[in-house]
């Protein structure tokens, strides 16, 4: 069984990493969690007098699901005193539907992640109403099997998960605009952002638009998010025509959306990922990560 622990976690860690990213939001700390994850299942496997373990995949993603968990409460007092809004950390990948072969993983990893915008609201869920989510409605997952997961009874689980649907509806109703009609508006916007062009702006902005600035203290970002059309499209008429002024522009998918990625050179200066109304025409909410330490693995 030793022998045979690191192929079998290798074979099982993208799946972990996805379910894990998406109930923490963060890379650092979702590498953190599988690296428990693997001490303890090559300890378990190690043990002279272990038993064969049938299901290697539901205990694997028990073990992670728990530890993520377990993060929850360190997690929670260090984003108490981050500074600004706090976004979730970007997955990047090619914009093509073909990756080359060396990103194939990351690929895999990336098409299972949930986008920018619902990430946000699944951090107003508690943290078991966030697992029970993802488990069920992003990996589909029984409320009977969750339950042997979580350790708790069926009937609390379906409760859980029913509260955490209806509130997760209630502010991201289900729609998912095509591809290219996203990648049209994303460079529509930008275009008029970084024109300084205010009409344009409040053309494709829709009147509740929330722009959420995520600097963490270390680059530009709002210290909350500003709401409002006519103040939105003011600020970005103002500030991203000069703010922008040199960057390289390159489109990419973040967390499986048409996203914009800026560059300083060849360094990453900010990830840009909007969200759009159900028909596709304006643009509800827009997610700019500008925090360094959030950018680190973007190339």
């Amino acid at each position: 069984m030793a022998n045979t622990a690191t192929p079998v976690f290798n074979d099982h860690r993208e799946l972990l990493f996805s379910i894990v990213y998406n109930m923490l939001g963060s890379v650092a700390d979702t590498e953190d969690v599988l690296q428990e994850t693997w001490l303890s299942w090559t300890t378990r496997n190690q043990a002279p007098s272990a038993e064969r373990i049938d299901n290697p995949r539901g205990y694997l993603v028990r073990i992670a699901v728990n530890r993520a968990l377990a993060h929850q409460a360190t997690i929670s007092r260090r984003r108490e005193t981050y500074i600004g809004p706090w976004l979730p950390e970007p997955l990047v990948s090619p914009l093509t539907d073909t990756p080359a072969p060396d990103d194939a993983a990351d690929a895999t990893v990336r098409a299972e992640s949930v986008s920018m915008a619902l990430l946000v609201v699944l951090e107003t869920l508690t943290p078991l109403e966030r697992g029970v989510f993802v488990l069920h409605e992003v990996f589909g997952y029984a409320h009977t099997e969750i339950a042997e997961i979580l350790g708790r009874s069926p009937s609390a689980i379906r409760q859980l998960a029913h509260r955490a649907r209806e509130h997760v509806h209630a502010r991201r109703p289900r729609y998912e605009p095509e591809p290219h009609v996203r990648q049209q508006v994303t460079e529509r916007f930008l275009a008029a952002a970084l024109g300084g062009d205010l009409d344009a702006l409040l053309q494709i902005l829709a009147p509740g638009v929330a722009l959420w600035g995520d600097g963490g203290g270390k680059a530009a970002g709002g210290l909350r998010p500003l709401r409002g059309r006519g103040k939105v499209a003011r600020l970005l008429a103002a500030v991203a025509p000069r703010s922008g002024e040199g960057l390289n522009i390159a489109y990419r998918s973040v967390n499986g959306d048409p996203a914009v990625l800026l560059f300083a050179g060849d360094t990453p200066y900010a990830v840009m990922v909007l969200d759009l109304t159900p028909d596709g025409n304006q643009v509800c909410g827009i997610y700019a990560v500008a925090n360094p330490d959030k950018l680190s693995h973007v190339d």
